[in-house]
């Protein structure tokens, strides 16, 4: 068995297919980790994502969810755009959102990966992940060497910062590691001091019930009126702890055509958002991350901002 080839063939196909960068890491159980996310649990600070309690021995141990896994392979596919809304005033939505969504666009990049490797290197036993299974992603990501975990929770990476989408591929089949990279985020504590609501509780720890990104798409129910006047103006998503962390100053725009927006987007005013229709929305978000939302639930977001 040539690791050395077969890891050069996954890494060689990966970045052909756009991907921007990509990790491997032994698989196996991560026994901090699960300490680490039994305390977050325990402190509730996953509100009410109930979903983040399920499977937690699949969370922590990749054999679980493909049967003889030896290799965790990560990957980062970029969709930073310095494109903005036109109307500052406007209530705003997160970068990631902007195209088409992510999940299916990534996802089929990670299928055709897969299938490469059983036509080049053999039969290979193995599962795709794009934030849709219990897989500690950035925590593969971290020991991939693909970057740090911030102070804000998310992959920094030294070369582009952090407006990444992470993606897995599980796998029995046994690839050269790659060795972790040391935390480059020193005494630096812009996300900390930038959140409006706290959510940062303390470096390298996220409450989860208190971000924005969370009210405005987990949160079913009404948004507790404590945190009125402080979501600046976000509707969908939240890109606050990003767009201040200085590792963003390397972020390159994309080259995905899918994740472009759509025409109507970014044009919209405030006065367009706050009369928005469901046909509109409908219209606009076809494709998007958006729909989880749904439309009442943007409503719900827009009004509140109001």
């Amino acid at each position: 068995m040539n690791t050395t080839l077969h890891t050069a063939i996954v890494k060689n196909t990966a970045l052909q297919l756009g991907f921007d960068f990509v990790g491997i890491a032994k698989a196996r159980q991560l026994d901090d980790e699960a300490r680490r996310l039994e305390e977050w649990l325990n402190r509730g600070y996953h509100g009410e994502m109930r979903y983040m309690e399920n499977h937690f021995d699949k969370r922590i141990d990749p054999t679980k969810l493909v049967e003889g896994a030896k290799t965790v392979v990560t990957l980062m596919y970029n969709y930073f755009t310095d494109e903005e809304q036109t109307d500052p005033t406007a209530p705003k939505i997160s970068k990631y959102a902007y195209g088409q969504d992510y999940h299916h666009v990534v996802k089929k990049k990670l299928r055709s990966l897969l299938e490469t490797i059983n036509t080049e290197i053999g039969e290979v036993n193995g599962r795709c992940f794009v934030d849709s299974a219990p897989v500690l992603e950035r925590d593969w990501a971290k020991h991939s060497g693909l970057g740090w975990i911030g102070k804000n929770s998310l992959l920094i990476n030294k070369k582009q910062g952090s407006f990444f989408f992470l993606a897995e591929l599980i796998i029995d089949l046994e690839l050269e590691p790659d060795a972790p990279i040391r935390d480059y985020c020193g005494t630096c504590t812009r996300c900390i001091d930038a959140c409006p609501t706290g959510a940062i509780t303390e470096p390298y720890l996220v409450d989860g019930s208190k971000c924005i990104s969370y009210f405005t798409i987990e949160l079913k129910a009404a948004i507790p009126q404590e945190v009125a006047g402080k979501f600046d103006n976000w509707m969908f998503g939240c890109d606050i702890c990003q767009d201040v962390c200085p590792w963003n100053r390397f972020s390159k725009r994309h080259d995905e055509a899918l994740f472009e927006p759509h025409p109507d987007l970014l044009g919209l005013t405030k006065n367009d958002w706050e009369e928005v229709t469901e046909e509109v929305f409908r219209a606009l978000f076809r494709k998007s991350a958006v729909k989880r939302t749904k439309f009442k639930g943007l409503k719900r977001n827009i009004d509140f901002l109001k």
